[in-house]
C-alpha cells in the first residue's frame, strides 16, 4: 500500500496514478508488458484507431534528430473493427484505465469511429483533432477554434463515453482552442501532440520524409508543451492531461504543477521501455521525501 495518494480523475473516471501512456508510442499495451507490470500504469492510450485499416506513410517514418525524434507514421493501424474484435487480443486482461485514440478525416469519419467505439470495453475516448481534414485541403480540425467547435460538439453528441479532446501546438490560439472544445462539450483535455517539423537529407538534396512535413516530439519540446498546458490549466475547468517530451519524473511534477491532473509520456518509451514505471515511482518518491501525502497539494501550484 503506497504511503500518499496517487489517484486522480478524469473525466468522471478515477484512475490509480497519473501516469499515462501517449498514442502511438504504446502499441495496444501488451508490447510492454516484457519490461514491466503495464497495470501499475494510471491509464494506457491506443494506437489512432480510424475507421478503415491504414497502412501508413510511405517512405522513411521515423528521423532522429538532437533531443527527440520527428515521425511520418501515417496512423497506421488494424481499423475500428478489427480492433474492437480481436479487442482480447489486444487489450484483454490489463488491468487499468483504456483510453482509445481516435483519428479521421472528415466529421463523418469521426462521427462514426466514435459510435462503433462508444460500443467497445474501452473507458475512454480521445478525440484527435490534430488529423487533416480532406474536405479542407487538409488543414487540421485542431488549427481553427470554429472548426474544432464542429466536430467537438457533434462527436460528443454521439459518444457515450467520457471524451478528451486531444490538442496540436500548431492551433492558432491554443487558449482559445482548449475554451472552444470546453465550451463544445469536452470532458478534458490532452495536450500537446506533435510540432509540425522537417528534416533535410544534405546529400541527397531532399528532405527526409517523403509528405516533406512530419511531427517533432521529445524532450525538445517540453518547455513549449510546459507553457501551454500552464496557459491551458489557467483558463478551463475541465481535467488537462500534459504531454510533451516528458521523460523523467522531474518533468511529470512540472507538468502537474503546472496544473495537469495526469501526464502522458511518449516518445521516451523507445528509448527507455521502462520510462513511464520509473517516472511513477519517482513521483511517488519524491512525495515521500517531500511529506505530499495528495498530488492536489501541488497540482497547479504554479
Amino acid at each position: 500500500m503506497s504511503k500518499v495518494d496517487l489517484t486522480c480523475r478524469i473525466a468522471g473516471i478515477e484512475m490509480k496514478n497519473p501516469v499515462i501512456t501517449s498514442s502511438g508510442t504504446f502499441g495496444f499495451g501488451k508490447d510492454y508488458a516484457q519490461f514491466y507490470d503495464v497495470d501499475r500504469l494510471g491509464a494506457i492510450t491506443s494506437k489512432g484507431l480510424t475507421i478503415n485499416e491504414k497502412l501508413g506513410n510511405e517512405g522513411r517514418r521515423v528521423y532522429e534528430v538532437e533531443g527527440g525524434l520527428i515521425n511520418s507514421i501515417g496512423l497506421q493501424n488494424p481499423g475500428i473493427d478489427t480492433f474492437m474484435e480481436k479487442y482480447e487480443e489486444y487489450c484483454g486482461g490489463i488491468n487499468t484505465t483504456i483510453i482509445a485514440n481516435l483519428g479521421g478525416n472528415t466529421l463523418e469519419q469521426y462521427i462514426e469511429g466514435a459510435v462503433r467505439l462508444s460500443e467497445s470495453d474501452v473507458d475512454m475516448i480521445e478525440l484527435n483533432i490534430s488529423c487533416p481534414n480532406v474536405k479542407e485541403g487538409g488543414m487540421a480540425f485542431g488549427i481553427k477554434s470554429a472548426d474544432a467547435y464542429k466536430v467537438v460538439k457533434e462527436v460528443k453528441a454521439v459518444c457515450k463515453k467520457p471524451m478528451i479532446v486531444k490538442l496540436s501546438p500548431n492551433a492558432e490560439d491554443i487558449v482559445d482552442m482548449a475554451v472552444t472544445c470546453e465550451k463544445a462539450g469536452a470532458d478534458a483535455i490532452s495536450l500537446v501532440n506533435t510540432f509540425k517539423a522537417m528534416g533535410i537529407d544534405i546529400y541527397n538534396r531532399k528532405t527526409i520524409f517523403k509528405n516533406v512535413y512530419a511531427g517533432l516530439s521529445g524532450a525538445a519540446i517540453k518547455p513549449i508543451a510546459l507553457r501551454m498546458v500552464h496557459e491551458v490549466c489557467k483558463n478551463v475547468n475541465i481535467p488537462v492531461i500534459g504531454m510533451g517530451g516528458i521523460c523523467t519524473w522531474e518533468d511529470a511534477i512540472e507538468f502537474i504543477m503546472a496544473g495537469a491532473e495526469a501526464i502522458s509520456v511518449g516518445s521516451a518509451n523507445f528509448y527507455n521501455p521502462c520510462a513511464p514505471i520509473e517516472i511513477l515511482e519517482g513521483i511517488e518518491k519524491f512525495m515521500i521525501e517531500q511529506n505530499i501525502k495528495s498530488l492536489d497539494e501541488i497540482r497547479g501550484i504554479i
